[in-house]
Order: structure tokens, then sequence, then C-alpha cells
């Protein structure tokens, strides 16, 4: 029983997350219906929209984790671990770019940002190895080149959302920041990136 309900509560998030990028507006009654199930389903597993956006967003931060993870997984060059994880995030953060400048109106940043921290906490040690072993050189402690590693990413998802910035080059872009943020002279991570890319 368990089990259906968590492939109904699974389906209905991701119809969710459907409707919610096709129109920013959806309400709960659109859901249920693109879903087909009555609206007392919907309000089964989630009691309000903003319940629903909040689980949306845990299950971004969710697949970045993820990501980020495998990305990492036996990478010894921290800054190609950068790197990689840059370009598995984006990953992620392109698929759901439209939701989280929505979920920023119903969820508050700080909520954002704490789901998050898990992510954040590997990756300040990852910084902080490179910092460590001198391939990366910063003012800034470990924590605080993580913070800003988070903020490209937001703030690449903006230029996209606000077209100034192709969904095709924001990937490249934000691990190539990343990259420049952590010391790495330019040429060097312009390399290296695009050599992940190629690879």
């Amino acid at each position: 029983m368990a089990g259906r309900a968590d492939a109904n509560r699974r389906r209905i998030m991701d119809i969710a997350l459907a409707e919610l990028l096709r129109d920013a507006d959806a309400s709960m009654d659109q859901i249920a219906r693109a879903a087909g199930v009555v609206r007392r389903t919907v309000y089964g597993h989630f009691p309000s929209r903003e319940a629903l956006m909040r689980a949306l967003v845990d299950d971004a931060a969710n697949a970045v984790e993820i990501a980020q993870a495998e990305a990492l997984h036996e990478v010894e060059d921290p800054a190609k671990a950068l790197a990689r994880s840059m370009l598995a995030a984006w990953e992620i953060a392109d698929g759901y770019r439209l939701l989280i400048s929505l979920a920023q109106r119903s969820v508050t940043v700080e909520g954002i940002h704490r789901r998050l921290e898990p992510v954040r906490r590997e990756c300040a040690a990852m910084l902080q190895r490179g910092l460590d072993e001198g391939r990366f050189t910063s003012p800034l402690p470990a924590i605080a080149l993580a913070y800003v590693r988070e903020q490209i990413l937001f703030g690449l998802i903006q230029a996209v959302n606000d077209g100034v910035l192709a969904p095709a080059e924001a990937g490249r872009s934000a691990a190539v920041t990343a990259l420049t943020a952590a010391g790495v002279p330019a040429g060097e991570a312009a390399e290296l990136v695009a050599e992940l890319v190629a690879a």
C-alpha cells in the first residue's frame, strides 16, 4: 500500500513540475486534472501549494546532492572535481531553473539554502583540499568559496531565465567561473572545462 502511495506522490510531483514549468501560476486544481486525479488526492499528499513547492525544491536539492557526489567520486584533481561538480549541478539546475525562480516567491531563499547544506559541506571539503594542495588560491575560506559557487549557479539561472545567457552555454560558464573564483587561471579553467564537456 505504501509503495502505491509513494508512486502516486512521485507521479503528482513529476506532473506538478511539468505544469509549473509550463504555467508558473498553475493551481492545485490544474495539477490534479493533469495528473488525472481528484483534487483531494493531491491535497492528501500536499496540504497546500507551498507544501508542494517545498517538496519539489527538496527533490531538486536531493538530485543536486546525488549528481555532485557522482561527479566528485574518485576525482583526484580538485580543479577537475570542481568543474565536474559545476557541470553536474547545472544539468540538474537547468531542469529546475524556472521552478527555483518560482520557489523563491513561495519557499524562502533561506529555506532553499538550508536544503542545499549537504551539497555545500561536500563542496567546501573539496575546495579545502584544493586550497591545502595549492591548486586553488583565494583569500576566502573554503566554506565561503562554497557559498560563492552556489551563488554562481543561482546567478546564471537568473541570467538564463532573463534571456541574457543561452542555456547551452550556462553549464560551461558556471564551471569556468567557479574555477576562476577559486584562483585557477582563466585560460586553464576554460581548457579544462572544454576537455570535460568534449569527453
